[in-house]
């Protein structure tokens, strides 16, 4: 097989090639989704390995933080395929990010400087997963848009 033969990475979506706006939101995102997966495992093997106060609490909370992290990862990779349906999951997870974060910065612990940084990639993705360039890549039309008649 020559060089002329393997097919090109599919990187266009309806608009075109995906914008590197949509690809740093697939990314932000998927660090979400790992680190509530992650987050679950430890949970999960501190419960049943460990001395938890409450056994099972602490592997219902790590088998729910690895069901929750399915939504983000899945998300970023319907984002990375410019799917429309991905903006929606990824904004939510985004927007259900935000009061976590206000909670670790209430905290008076080393959860502040998590918080800090909950804050920072929930606010910096959801400022990529509105731009214009990733709606339209993503094939969105706003309010309104693409529903009006012409004009005679």
């Amino acid at each position: 097989m020559s060089a002329e033969q393997i097919p090109a990475p599919q990187t266009d979506g309806p608009d075109g090639p995906r914008p590197r706006r949509l690809t740093y939101a697939a990314v932000l995102v998927a660090l979400e989704g790992l680190a509530l997966a992650v987050a679950g495992v430890w949970m999960l093997v501190l419960g049943l390995t460990g001395e938890p106060d409450d056994r099972q609490q602490a592997v219902t909370g790590g088998v729910t933080l690895v069901v929750l992290a399915l939504l983000p990862l899945l998300a970023a990779r319907g984002l990375i395929g410019q799917r429309s349906w991905s903006r929606g999951p990824a904004v939510i997870t985004q927007v259900m990010a935000l009061p976590v974060a206000y909670n670790l910065l209430q905290a008076d612990s080393v959860a502040i400087p998590a918080g800090i940084a909950l804050a920072v990639v929930a606010i910096g993705a959801l400022v990529l997963l509105v731009n214009p360039a990733t709606t339209q890549a993503l094939g969105i039309r706003g309010p309104g848009r693409g529903t009006e008649e012409p004009k005679s």
